[in-house]
């Protein structure tokens, strides 16, 4: 992600690099089979113990970053783990994460949960997605009713990554006091998880139901009306997708050109011809371009910048729209081979296309944008 990196970087870099390739490959993708588990836990932890979940922790709650700079290594390792198409919950877990040290000390004290995450001991995912819709926080579907001195969780989420596998659950709902988030137990009474089909081969998703849910006023985190606890998240959770999917136009790109420096038409390479050599030049220049945007939004978000939200949806907005367009391309430059079940072209646009619907599409980030400019 980064032009120049600190020794301590590719170390971290290296590090993770050599745990997935040790534990996952495209081939074991796609052998899965339906229902089987895309991870283990004990890889997870093993991640954990190499700072995958500390990065935007600091270190007074048990976390730190290699460089001091949280956001970028983060978007670091986002490169790594999207490059390979690895499974995990970095992003759940990093988002979650993201929300409970911004609210830490306004509200219940959630340290040792943060201490569990960041050690891998427990896993834990954001339900934030209302069924029927797109990026919509502010109506999320879940009310939450006072009963005494805690909550009652009514109502629905989906598109929760890696629901079967959470052992926390990081709530979004309604209260009469405005919108407001709770930690909840996957394994509460009243809270159901339904498996959802996923286009994605190596990510799971679930809806998750909450019925008669009941909190005490510990789960709470933060207060009431917590948009600055929202914004926080959503940002990361972009960055962190934009990330991953720069990493795929990487590996897509770069297969792709040696795919036309070995196939041959007419006693030459594809990739002699003028046409196709422009081609590739344009799609170079829009994966630079994915490249800068995606830098420019995680230095603003480390830095919290005040434009930070618009670099966010700059980024999401560029690099959702212009990844597909790229990906296709690389499959029609394929030909026929390229749109097989047995290439891997298709693995790579499946997190493409998921990672664009999620946390808004380009078109929500746009209208955004707009909304940030006041136009």
């Amino acid at each position: 992600m980064e032009l120049a990196l600190s020794p301590d970087q590719k170390l971290f870099q290296t590090a993770a690099r050599g745990l997935l390739r040790r534990e996952h490959s495209l081939e074991r993708l796609r052998g899965l089979k339906e229902g089987e588990p895309r991870w283990s836990l004990e890889w997870w932890r093993e991640g954990a113990e190499l700072g995958w979940a500390a990065a935007l922790v600091p270190e007074e709650l048990g976390g730190g970053s290699v460089s001091g700079e949280g956001v970028r290594d983060l978007g670091l390792l986002a490169e790594e783990l999207g490059g390979e198409l690895a499974p995990g919950p970095l992003l759940p877990v990093n988002v979650v994460l993201a929300g409970l040290v911004e609210a830490h000390g306004t509200g219940p004290d959630h340290a040792i949960e943060i201490e569990a995450l960041v050690t891998g001991e427990s896993v834990a995912s954001w339900a934030v997605h209302t069924p029927g819709r797109q990026w919509s926080p502010d109506e999320p579907g879940v009310t939450a009713t006072p009963d005494g001195d805690g909550h009652v969780l009514d109502g629905v989420k989906d598109r929760v990554e890696e629901a079967d596998r959470a052992d926390l659950l990081l709530v979004t709902a309604a209260t009469p006091e405005g919108l407001a988030q709770f930690l909840v137990p996957a394994g509460a009474a009243g809270v159901k998880v339904s498996p959802q089909w996923s286009l994605d081969l190596s990510r799971s998703f679930g809806e998750v139901g909450f019925d008669g849910v009941r909190v005490g006023a510990a789960a709470m985190v933060g207060a009431p009306g917590a948009g600055r606890v929202l914004e926080r998240q959503l940002q990361i959770a972009c960055v962190v997708q934009c990330a991953e999917v720069c990493a795929i136009l990487d590996q897509v790109f770069a297969r792709t050109l040696q795919w036309a420096g070995d196939r041959y038409s007419f006693g030459r390479p594809i990739a002699s011809y003028q046409a196709l050599k422009h081609r590739f030049a344009d799609m170079r220049t829009w994966v630079e371009a994915c490249h800068a945007t995606t830098q420019a939004a995680a230095a603003a978000v480390q830095a919290a910048a005040p434009d930070a939200a618009e670099a966010v949806s700059v980024a999401k907005s560029f690099v959702g729209e212009r990844s597909l367009v790229i990906l296709q391309d690389c499959v029609q430059l394929h030909g026929g081979i390229g749109v097989t079940w047995e290439h891997d072209l298709h693995l790579y646009l499946r997190r493409a296309i998921l990672n664009q619907a999620l946390y808004g599409t380009p078109r929500d980030h746009r209208l955004r944008l707009a909304d940030l400019a006041s136009l």
